[in-house]
């Protein structure tokens, strides 16, 4: 096995430069940064939950502004039918013909805001974007401009008129982030912000650059005792007796599929790549285990009745589960 990779200087500044452009902007939430750049350089696609006023539309306009990447912002309402979303044929009277009118999803930076308040047939107008990044309107196939990003928020206070997101849907969402309320410190420089002058981001990267460093990070090493270490994780949500954890068969209905092993190696070499390092680490997979595996569980009535959440179930499996010790011990061996 040959060494593993060294990311160069300048593809390590000019991601310093994409973050040191949107930290102009967005006070705090660096965790929240953090996985929005991870899923970015994956190629995956964010659902984020927190409560109104958290910088989530923000700090995606600011990154496409960052990236000179186009952006649009779809607001999800129980109204909205999917050609709203995909777009449509329209009868042109002067000509005589059809003409296709494309709809909001062809961006680099997908805001689908509240995206659990659209009926099934909206939502599941996003699953083809989603995995196959293209859209078949009227049996005419239109790939959508790449990079290629879907962010999801969803509002966790209220619960009236919406509609909970099919488990095929939510499968194909690389991460699930939690947003919480900035600290107090945070808060007091976003109200100073706020108030001063205007303050934008400059372009510092073009959406070619964006592809070039989403091919570089696919060359970042990870070791075959990482992959089995994620196999044996996703898989001990599905059979907790195979792996010593039979006390948390009656708590789960259903573990996570193979795209949470996928989605947890991909990431993990994503973080390693924006850390600078050439290979993942086990810490890199500690990290993000929580974001990539929440919204894959499928908790039973015993678990709800219980108020055990999934994160709490993925914190007994990592703790019966821990991490490897030395995984590249065989390259030196």
């Amino acid at each position: 096995m040959s060494n593993p990779p060294v990311i160069p200087a300048e593809t390590a500044q000019l991601m310093e430069r994409i973050l040191y452009e949107v930290k102009r902007v967005v006070v705090g939430q660096d965790r929240f940064l953090e996985r929005v750049m991870v899923a970015l350089l994956a190629q995956g696609h964010l659902l984020v939950e927190g409560v109104p006023g958290l910088a989530k539309t923000l700090t995606v306009r600011t990154l496409a502004a960052t990236l000179r990447g186009s952006y649009k912002r779809i607001q999800f309402t129980p109204d909205l039918v999917p050609a709203d979303l995909v777009g449509t044929r329209i009868y042109n009277q002067k000509t005589g013909e059809f003409g296709t009118t494309l709809g909001p999803v062809f961006a680099n930076l997908l805001l689908a805001d509240e995206i659990n308040r659209a009926p099934a047939k909206v939502q599941s107008a996003l699953l083809e974007v989603m995995q196959e990044r293209q859209v078949t309107i009227a049996g005419e196939t239109h790939k959508v401009p790449m990079p290629f990003i879907v962010m999801a928020t969803q509002n966790p206070i209220e619960t009236e008129g919406t509609y909970p997101l099919p488990e095929a849907q939510v499968d194909r969402f690389m991460m699930k982030v939690l947003v919480d309320y900035p600290s107090d410190e945070e808060e007091f420089v976003i109200v100073e912000r706020v108030i001063g002058p205007p303050l934008a981001a400059a372009p510092v990267a073009s959406t070619s650059q964006l592809a070039e460093l989403q091919q570089a990070c696919r060359q970042v090493y990870v070791d075959p005792s990482l992959i089995q270490y994620a196999v044996k994780l996703v898989g001990a949500t599905r059979r907790p007796d195979k792996h010593g954890l039979a006390e948390l068969g009656k708590y789960l209905s259903y573990g996570a599929s193979p795209r949470a092993s996928i989605a947890l190696v991909e990431a993990a070499r994503a973080l390693a790549f924006m850390r600078g390092r050439g290979y993942v680490l086990p810490e890199d997979l500690g990290d993000l285990a929580p974001d990539c595996l929440r919204h894959r569980l499928v908790l039973s009535y015993e678990a709800l009745a219980e108020g055990l959440t999934a994160d709490a179930l993925i914190a007994k499996v990592m703790a019966r589960l821990p991490l490897p010790d030395k995984p590249m011990q065989h390259q030196t061996a």
